[in-house]
């Protein structure tokens, strides 16, 4: 899976339904964080978080999808896990006008302090 979502767009790639997010999450990490971009060794591009809840009965998607709402300022509603519920590697599904989301995710990817994948 090299292609992955986007090498254009990093971890990013619009769909009909909106903005599909490649994600590879931590759980029970000391810290709750996103870390940013990072290229994983097949060269996908990915999303990297930290999520401090274990990854037992569901907590650890739970809390990326809070973490993720919240920093992305948008609904929990309009963000659903759509691969890899049980994975490090997921993919989650952000409702809502792709282009818009996009253009709002990669504002907010250019405004971390290293937005460099990697």
């Amino acid at each position: 899976m090299s292609s992955g979502p986007g090498a254009a767009s990093g971890p990013f790639a619009p769909t009909p339904a909106g903005l599909r997010v490649a994600l590879r999450v931590q759980p029970g990490a000391s810290r709750t964080g996103i870390d940013g971009p990072k290229a994983l060794d097949d060269r996908t591009l990915v999303l990297a978080l930290r999520v401090s809840a274990p990854a037992e009965g569901g907590k650890a998607n739970a809390a990326a999808i809070k973490l993720l709402a919240k920093t992305w300022k948008i609904p929990k509603s309009a963000i659903e896990i759509v691969a890899g519920h049980g994975d490090r590697r997921k993919t989650v599904l952000v409702a809502g006008d792709a282009m818009a989301l996009q253009a709002h995710l990669q504002a907010w990817l250019a405004g971390l302090p290293d937005s460099r994948p990697g």
